[in-house]
């Protein structure tokens, strides 16, 4: 008899009880008034108790929906050959992170640049994370980076071939405004999402791509606005946020100082649904399983934004900018959330509290498609609380 899929949602209805504090992900309405949720076949039902086939009492720990670090680089597998690190990815579900979104798999050695080999790439890379979930994470993979002599035709192929998104511009000899405007203004007339790098060169081989370049391509996402990892100047950065049209995307392996210019700037012209947060990981500065925790952690002490509107620009605001359905808790969405609290011995009455003061959350537990994946955190401190399952 051949084995269950171990990925497919959590059959029956789960209720989770007794909650602190629900963090919906959703900018419009951060917060709901209620301390039940109900979830059947692995999406959320509903907000009240119901009979169920299994009960959670989360013990006053807050649920949100999980992170989704839209902006990394995987290759093959839970395998980084940047670091030579296995298990990144399931030590970033241990740090709240449910979902990831490729920005090029760039990082793979010998990595082909002909057109034919990009595209096979971009192809197996999201076929086989189709098939392979590390501690049940969902990686949209296939990330074809932009070359000078792709043309249009290229662009079709990828479009046909089911690739939703390109790689990041300026990764490859695409980089400038014009070159770069060409690339955006095919896949937006062809449906597919455009991200662009922003700042100085990240290894040898990318470019140097300024605010000018990025306001000529008009992406659909401003990638790493913080640098990746080096900053354009702050000036630029207040430039993209008046005159960008795109996302405007905020990463931990970047200038933190920029990170909180871009989210001043952002609130100032009122786009603070449009501002997104990710890692970049892995990275030279290596992998970081509490990297989305400390970004929204920054938001929320640092950038004095409330912390579970900064915990949107990690779930929601990706959802909403990117097209996934995760990242919102609500009736016909994935379960895909963490149970938390704030880390033993932190100042604040809860989570949130703790956030704001700098502390980073304490994971008490993962679940995704309404299947427990962790219980308390490997790579957080340890939860004042923890559900009891």
């Amino acid at each position: 008899m051949a084995d269950v899929a171990k990925d497919t949602p959590e059959p029956g209805r789960t209720l989770i009880r007794n909650i602190g504090r629900l963090l919906t992900g959703d900018l419009d309405a951060p917060l709901a008034d209620s301390d039940c949720l109900l979830i059947e076949d692995g999406v959320i039902v509903g907000f009240e108790e119901a009979d169920a086939d299994r009960v959670i009492d989360a013990a006053g720990c807050a649920v949100a929906p999980g992170l989704i670090d839209g902006h990394c680089h995987p290759v093959f597998g839970d395998w980084t050959p940047r670091q030579n690190q296995v298990g990144w990815i399931e030590m970033n579900v241990n740090g709240a992170v449910t979902s990831f979104i490729s920005a090029g798999e760039v990082h793979l050695p010998g990595r082909p640049k002909d057109a034919e080999g990009v595209k096979a790439l971009a192809m197996v890379a999201q076929r086989c994370f189709a098939n392979f979930r590390s501690a049940g994470a969902k990686v949209i993979a296939g990330a074809p980076v932009p070359e000078l002599d792709f043309d249009r035709d290229f662009y079709v192929g990828i479009k046909e071939a089911g690739i939703r998104h390109i790689g990041e511009i300026g990764l490859g000899t695409v980089a400038k405004g014009p070159d770069a405007a060409r690339v955006t203004g095919w896949c937006r007339e062809l449906g597919i999402e455009t991200i662009m790098h922003t700042g100085g060169p990240s290894i040898a081989g990318s470019h140097h791509v300024t605010a000018a370049d990025v306001i000529e391509a008009q992406p659909d996402v401003v990638s790493h606005i913080n640098g990746g990892p080096t900053s354009i100047p702050h000036e630029e950065v207040r430039e993209l946020c008046r005159h960008a049209t795109g996302a405007l995307e905020a990463v931990h392996n970047g200038n933190e100082k920029s990170a909180l210019v871009a989210l001043e700037g952002a609130i100032a012209e009122g786009r603070l649904a449009d501002f997104l947060i990710g890692t970049d990981a892995p990275a030279g500065s290596g992998v970081q399983p509490n990297g989305m925790l400390r970004m929204a952690t920054l938001l929320a002490s640092f950038g004095g934004l409330p912390a579970e509107q900064a915990w949107c620009c990690g779930t929601g605001n990706v959802a909403k900018r990117r097209g996934l359905d995760q990242g919102i808790v609500a009736a016909g969405r994935p379960a895909d959330l963490v149970f938390m609290d704030r880390p033993m011995g932190s100042d604040g009455d809860d989570v949130l509290g703790g956030m704001a003061v700098g502390n980073i959350p304490g994971i008490a537990a993962v679940m995704i498609d309404g299947k427990m994946r962790t219980g308390r955190s490997r790579s957080t401190p340890p939860s004042a609380r923890v559900p009891v399952l």
